[in-house]
């Protein structure tokens, strides 16, 4: 299933667009992987071989990853239309529903793999516009010191940006992108043409060659050559914004005609002249062409930045949705894409570790080390949650699919291994990165769960409390309690009821339900249950995982369905459950103080849900574990 938005717009048109969303990342791999494998702190001896079996590796590698398992394979497995790691977890638990061991484990393996997602996204910015700045110093020698101010002022601007949202310009991104695209290929073109004997690495005994007789060379190149494989990722998490087929069409059509055109190009460059392997991309274009080539690439790379920060504002969204993370506030900054969404706290974080990365390590081949270990990573762990999906699903070519996944599974173990032998030289970064927000969201998760697991324990039913709800002395207007279970009395009732010995009028026993599909249309948003009729309902309201509730639209909803709220007259009440101190310190107390840490620091439940401040009440309890 695509997205209706997908569904309503022409292929050709959601293709182009993809060009400027979900090809940003890979697209503008050619300005630094190529570099790196030959000219970088991980690099191999320039030789005519070497070259053709670097080429060799990345043609076939891109083949392999890409195309075959992101674009043929992964792209089927969508969620209701949405893609990415978390989306697949939630699909995941749907067929693994009688299995929690094996549902435990998709659940471990997805949230490590947004966790990386955010190492990534916080090096995709930095890397991308600073290789792209580099260009400076090929077109204006001399001016090394200022490559790194313009890339801090690019960047900044990228970041400040994020609240006006991308509505603005999003119709332009993929006609730059495109415009991109060309220049990749007539570059690349250029070049071949003059060395034309570049081609026969296309031919995978090259790459064979080298790995069986200087393993160790290839061993260590693998690290360079996956650079050109970043972001290949990005076409399944941005699906569900395209479609499958435009992002087919985007990337069989134009994307992978142009970099494998640019890279060979680079390869003949560095064929004819030794010396151009300091930065053959921009040593592909004339010198009169150099300062609107990094323009251009400075624009692309923004681009490119501007998807991975979007990416990481929805996994962070849908985080909260599943309950790996407190709730946090989003604002919208699109009237018609629900999709654009803008999270403060956390672009103002990204912003400040991405200005710390780029001052740390100041160079974009510095960088490298620290990239590939985080994107490798996170395919290793999508290629095994596919393949426990596959197993479930059990369909009729389901081995063949599972020894195909496998495969492709092995090749980037072997990338992976590779890139882990830059720990020390930055790839410690993305790692620290992604162990810090794996504690955070599993902390949050686990004591989320625990107090679920304790409120349920003390829940009272619904009927055999009614009784008692007839015996309270009634006062007039409407109370809305929230509860976590549909059929159980609210928590905040019965010590509103404790403290207060009163009930309004009319009872409103309010459930959000987290669906696990992205969005839900409005004709399935609200369920509506009689307890008493006038005096007591059950409300549940439903939203896709990459919603956020409104509950003042919602109330509106459920006026069209016969239950009319007048706000003045309604009071919330919500509730506020935290995990008393330990009385005695263990070996896991500071995951205890960690919660509480989070909890203190996270959106009211009332900013939430976007109730109006004047009609809220919140009652607290503790419990103690």
């Amino acid at each position: 299933m695509e997205s209706a938005a997908a569904a309503r717009s022409p292929v050709r048109v959601l293709a182009l667009s993809a060009l400027g969303v979900v090809f940003g990342d890979i697209g503008t791999s050619p300005l630094y992987a190529f570099k790196e494998t030959f000219a970088g702190s991980h690099s191999i001896p320039l030789a005519h071989a070497h070259v053709l079996a670097a080429l060799s590796l990345i043609f076939w590698a891109v083949m392999l990853i890409v195309s075959l398992k992101y674009v043929t394979i992964v792209l089927k497995f969508d969620n209701r239309g949405e893609g990415g790691i978390l989306a697949l977890l939630a699909f995941a638990g749907r067929l693994l529903r009688k299995q929690p061991r094996m549902q435990w484990i998709a659940g471990l393996i997805a949230v490590l793999g947004a966790s990386l997602f955010f190492g990534d996204a916080i090096i995709t910015p930095a890397i991308s516009v600073l290789s792209a700045v580099e260009g400076l110093s090929i077109a204006a020698p001399g001016v090394d010191e200022w490559i790194v101010p313009v890339a801090i002022a690019v960047l900044i601007g990228l970041f400040a940006f994020q609240s006006r949202g991308t509505a603005a310009i999003g119709s332009l991104f993929g006609w730059i992108m495109l415009a991109w695209f060309v220049t990749l290929a007539v570059l690349g073109i250029h070049s071949i043409v003059q060395t034309p004997a570049v081609l026969s690495a296309l031919d995978p005994r090259h790459a064979l060659l080298l790995a069986a007789s200087e393993p160790h060379l290839a061993f260590v190149a693998l690290g360079a050559i996956f650079l050109a494989l970043t972001g290949g990722e990005a076409l399944y998490a941005d699906m569900g914004h395209f479609g499958r087929r435009p992002i087919r069409w985007a990337w069989f059509g134009a994307v992978l005609p142009a970099l494998m055109l640019n890279y060979f190009g680079q390869g003949a460059l560095v064929l004819r002249d030794a010396t151009a392997a300091k930065n053959p991309f921009y040593l592909l274009a004339p010198p009169e062409l150099l300062w609107p080539l990094v323009v251009l690439a400075t624009a692309a790379t923004v681009i490119a930045s501007q998807a991975t920060i979007s990416g990481a504002f929805s996994v962070t969204q849908q985080a909260s949705r599943l309950g790996y993370l407190p709730r946090v506030s989003v604002l919208y900054t699109s009237e018609t894409q629900r999709g654009q969404i803008y999270i403060p706290r956390i672009n103002w974080l990204l912003l400040v570790l991405v200005l710390a990365l780029v001052l740390e390590f100041r160079t974009s081949s510095a960088m490298a080390a620290a990239y590939g270990i985080a994107v490798s990573t996170t395919m290793v762990l999508e290629t095994a949650l596919v393949i426990l999906v596959v197993w479930m699903l059990n369909p009729r070519y389901g081995p063949v699919l599972i020894a195909v996944l496998g495969a492709i599974g092995a090749v980037e173990l072997m990338f992976f291994a590779s890139n882990a032998t830059k720990f020390a030289a930055g790839g410690w970064f993305p790692v620290t990165v992604a162990i810090v927000l794996f504690t955070l969201l599993t902390t949050w998760k686990l004591a989320a769960d625990t107090i679920a697991a304790s409120e349920e324990a003390r829940r009272v039913p619904i009927e055999g409390f009614l009784p008692v709800m007839n015996e309270v002395q009634r006062v007039p207007g409407t109370a809305v309690f929230f509860s976590a279970e549909r059929d159980s009395v609210p928590t905040t009732l019965l010590h509103n009821l404790k403290h207060n010995k009163v009930l309004h009028e009319r009872l409103v026993f309010l459930t959000v339900v987290t669906a696990e599909v992205p969005r839900l249309p409005d004709d399935e948003r609200t369920e509506i249950d009689v307890i008493e009729r006038g005096r007591c309902y059950k409300v549940t309201l439903h939203y896709g995982f990459r919603e956020e509730p409104d509950i003042p639209h919602a109330l509106k909803l459920l006026a069209q369905r016969g239950l009319a709220f007048e706000l003045e007259e309604t009071t919330f009440f919500l509730g506020k459950t935290s995990i008393a101190r330990a009385e005695r310190r263990g070996l896991f107390t500071w995951r205890r103080e960690l919660f509480r840490w989070m909890q203190k620091n996270s959106p009211t439940a009332a900013e939430y849900f976007r109730l109006p401040p004047a009609r809220v009440i919140e009652l607290g309890t503790q419990i103690s574990v």
